[in-house]
């Protein structure tokens, strides 16, 4: 049990009026009876809103004064709800997992010890043991990781009466009741009917004539990041998931496509830092330091790079030392640009249903975007840092000759910029790897390399072997 979790909160500003009327009833002086009846009042969010500025001892007296089923909603509400569910005695734990989502109960117990797992799973109902064992045997990057086993399905040879006979029964089980899956004898997913179009329908009805047959589905293991676009596109209040026999496992609810979108951006969001995976506050500060040093280590030798790079033209640096000031310009607008194009790629990569038709346009558009903004912003520092230039001493003749050259080489920077900053995550989807791997620190440092050399090669060029400036 991670003990920083029960430090209480110092100012109650942080908590909403909720919270602070549960806190008080928690701390007050309430028999188990009445407090459970006030606790009953407030929604299981409100109260996971709580947990943080209890006691250890608060906790465990909330949790006794409540009905399992409203402990497990509570725990799908609250962060790190593997400590808080290890306050529990045995025989709760086991009825709270009864109660939770499927795929919840399956990451909490999946923090617990192999010891303690294989405990709770035999003290299980067998049918709630099969459908924990379902949901962990595919890989947590598989859909069929994230999927519910509440659903209502119904035989194909049934009619409507028949069907709201099982709607009923089934109801006390599963509560999403919105969408009936229709199945034949083996459990092949046939279709899907509409509650409004059963209760609407006749006793008598078959149940083919207001059966959906071209309703979507998904295959349980289909990657996640696949089926983002898929669940984004159809507005479906549940989405079937099948095995490779099209057989009906599981569905994918919009809450659960809320959270595997949430997910899906924070991981890339992440990626985009350079992290292997999220960290919270109650992470050791080693562990922090062991996810980042790697990438870090990666940028320092791209770093060194850079600086050798620089370090070649010593010579030009030498004699014209004022294109010194400029190089921090010309990276920052270089890395600027590669970190927008990065993000329109990655945002465009989403879509699976891309072609190499349409990724060429992506690129050839993005560098366009590149070259004009570079043209402009070009034209811009010729005007304004030759004129700085001026006022500073310097004869207009050389003062626009430089700014002459930082406007050119930052037009060519930005426009490679544009260019790596949409090629490089297009390439690395190609391969298998992750586009947000091309993190913004990545993409910054090979621009800051192109910044270099276009910056000091058009300098050597111009400045010293056309213009013979020195």
């Amino acid at each position: 049990m991670n003990k920083n979790i029960f430090i209480p909160v110092t100012t109650n500003a942080s908590i909403s009026e909720f919270a602070s009327e549960i806190i008080s009833n928690i701390r007050s002086n309430l028999t188990p009876g009445k407090l459970r009846e006030a606790i009953g009042e407030y929604h299981e969010k409100d109260i996971a809103a709580t947990l943080t500025s209890l006691t250890k001892e608060e906790c465990q007296r909330l949790f006794r004064i409540m009905q399992p089923e409203n402990i497990a909603n509570v725990l799908e509400y609250a962060e790190h709800n593997d400590s808080y569910f290890e306050l529990l005695g045995i025989n709760q734990k086991t009825e709270v997992l009864s109660f939770m989502e499927t795929s919840s109960a399956v990451e909490l117990l999946q923090n617990l010890s192999k010891e303690n797992r294989t405990t709770l799973l035999d003290l299980m109902r067998p049918d709630i043991r099969a459908e924990i064992k379902l949901i962990s045997s595919f890989d947590e990057d598989e859909i069929g990781s994230k999927m519910s086993t509440n659903f209502i399905a119904v035989s194909n040879n049934s009619t409507v009466k028949v069907a709201m006979s099982e709607l009923i029964c089934q109801a006390a089980e599963n509560d999403n009741i919105s969408t009936l899956y229709v199945v034949d004898e083996n459990k092949t997913f046939c279709g899907a009917i509409d509650l409004k179009d059963l209760i609407i329908a006749r006793g008598n009805t078959p149940l083919s004539d207001i059966t959906t047959l071209s309703y979507p589905y998904l295959y349980a293991k289909m990657e996640i990041q696949d089926c983002i676009p898929f669940l984004r596109d159809y507005s479906e209040n549940s989405i079937p998931v099948l095995d490779d026999e099209n057989k009906l496992l599981g569905v994918v609810t919009s809450h659960d496509f809320i959270e595997i979108l949430g997910e899906e951006l924070n991981e890339d969001y992440v990626k985009l830092g350079g992290l292997p995976s999220e960290e919270d506050l109650a992470e050791p500060i080693f562990l922090s330091i062991k996810k980042r040093i790697p990438w870090l280590s990666i940028l320092l030798v791209l770093g060194l790079g850079v600086s050798a790079t620089v370090g070649l033209f010593e010579s030009i640096v030498a004699q014209i030392p004022i294109i010194m000031c400029f190089q921090s310009l010309i990276l920052g607008m270089a890395g600027n640009v590669g970190t927008q194009s990065l993000a329109v790629a990655i945002r465009v990569l989403m879509d699976v249903q891309i072609d190499h038709k349409q990724k060429a346009m992506l690129v050839w558009k993005e560098v366009r975007i590149g070259f004009l903004n570079g043209l402009i912003l070009g034209v811009l520092s010729f005007v304004a840092i030759g004129g700085y230039l001026c006022i500073k001493g310097n004869a207009p003749y050389f003062s626009f000759a430089v700014a002459g050259c930082l406007g050119i080489a930052m037009n060519l920077a930005m426009m490679i910029s544009s260019l790596s900053g949409t090629v490089i995550p297009i390439f690395l989807k190609k391969i298998g790897v992750d586009p947000a791997v091309a993190s913004g620190p990545l993409i910054t440092t090979i621009n800051d390399l192109v910044a270099v050399v276009s910056y000091y090669g058009l300098s050597w060029l111009i400045l010293l072997n056309i213009m013979h400036i020195a």
